[in-house]
């Protein structure tokens, strides 16, 4: 069970906090901000592309990679198909991922080379396909790693994984902390806004930051749980399962990444869909076991020995719907006619970017509020 009393202690997390999540939670806007500069050195803002890529191949492993591939197609797909390749191979370990190139990229196509290790020999072998078939490679990867060696100047062009001021310490844990999202994502926007797929300016980038450090504030450890929208929203996800129902086309990444990182970070099952898909998928959820009213033993029997079975809750992540129309009131009214409570975030008025940036920042320290205060979970 969730310990509430610990998420208004702030010096109870701080040292439940042996992964340094809470510190790469608030650090996010900084992080952007080196990403952007390290972009910047590689040369991303000189480059001159004769014109947009035919299509956009994303390789990568671990939750980070995932999440900044999800995020490029959900940004750049309407203008060019976004096609993230899925490694292959007998263990997640690095050593043992592969990647292969469909059958039809060539020079036309742009491949994404995303890694917060480094090590991985299957993207090193993948980058050399790709050049021998003319595919520009771009890779963001952690410096002096074998990807970066390998695929710098003589395969593509290497932008460093920003990394904490803390380095040495971050080099270890980047794969598990909220920041390596934005260490891996934020120079991906930099080159897509050079090549036309979308609009990510240095001022952009610039205001994507703000949006993080003004999120930062607001769901630090200090700020009360009556006050703080992360704290909140890990106090309601006590002993549930979130049904996390995503509306807008920045939502939809954001809801499946939360989803991710409630595993990862928190050890906690989560179900992430898409409305109005989501309410026929989930809605039979809402009135089978893990309804809200649903207890199908003796009303008297002993429950202090029993660990409290999960219900369902939904999570409503909104941005902006497509053409206006919103699936939302059908929603609410599917969800609280099962009697299954609700949580609702809908980020402030901003850039496509801004608002993707406050989703992901605000369920990124409920996901670390969550794996710091639930005992049986090793933080």
């Amino acid at each position: 069970m969730l310990d509430e009393s610990l998420l208004d202690d702030p010096e109870a997390l701080a040292r439940a906090d042996r992964r340094g999540l809470l510190r790469g939670a608030a650090e996010a806007g900084a992080r952007v901000r080196t990403a952007a500069r390290h972009a910047a050195e590689a040369g991303i803002a000189e480059l001159t592309p004769e014109g947009r890529p035919r299509a956009v191949l994303v390789a990568g492993s671990g939750t980070a990679a995932n999440g900044a591939a999800d995020l490029v197609g959900a940004l750049a797909g309407a203008g060019a198909p976004v096609i993230r390749l899925h490694p292959t191979g007998v263990a997640p370990a690095p050593g043992a991922l592969r990647w292969a190139l469909p059958g039809w990229a060539g020079s036309l196509d742009l491949l994404l080379v995303v890694t917060t290790d480094g090590t991985e020999p299957g993207l090193d072998l993948l980058a050399e396909q790709a050049y021998r078939r003319g595919c520009t490679v771009v890779a963001v990867a952690p410096r002096r790693s074998p990807v970066s060696e390998g695929v710098d100047g003589r395969h593509g062009l290497v932008v460093p994984m920003a990394t904490a001021p803390y380095e040495l310490y971050e080099e270890s844990q980047a794969a598990g902390g909220p920041g390596a999202l934005w260490a891996l994502f934020t120079p991906l926007l930099a080159l897509l806004d050079r090549v036309g797929l979308l609009e990510a300016s240095p001022e952009a980038l610039a205001g994507v930051a703000d949006r993080l450090d003004r999120a930062a504030e607001r769901c630090g450890p200090a700020i009360a749980t009556y006050s703080n929208p992360a704290k909140t929203l890990a106090a309601e996800l006590a002993d549930s399962l979130p049904l996390i129902w995503t509306e807008g086309a920045g939502a939809a990444p954001a809801g499946r990444r939360f989803a991710a990182v409630l595993a990862e970070l928190a050890g906690r099952p989560a179900l992430a869909a898409e409305l109005p898909e989501a309410l026929p998928a989930h809605g039979v959820l809402l009135v089978g076991d893990l309804a809200a009213g649903a207890d199908p033993d003796d009303f008297f029997r002993d429950r202090v020995e029993e660990p409290q079975a999960l219900r369902a809750r939904v999570v409503l992540l909104r941005d902006r719907p497509a053409g206006g129309l919103t699936a939302a009131p059908a929603a609410r009214e599917l969800a609280l006619g099962h009697d299954t409570p609700i949580s609702e975030l809908e980020p402030e008025e901003g850039t496509d970017l801004e608002s993707i940036a406050e989703l992901l920042a605000v369920t990124d320290f409920a996901a670390v509020y969550l794996a710091l205060a639930t005992p049986a979970t090793p933080s």
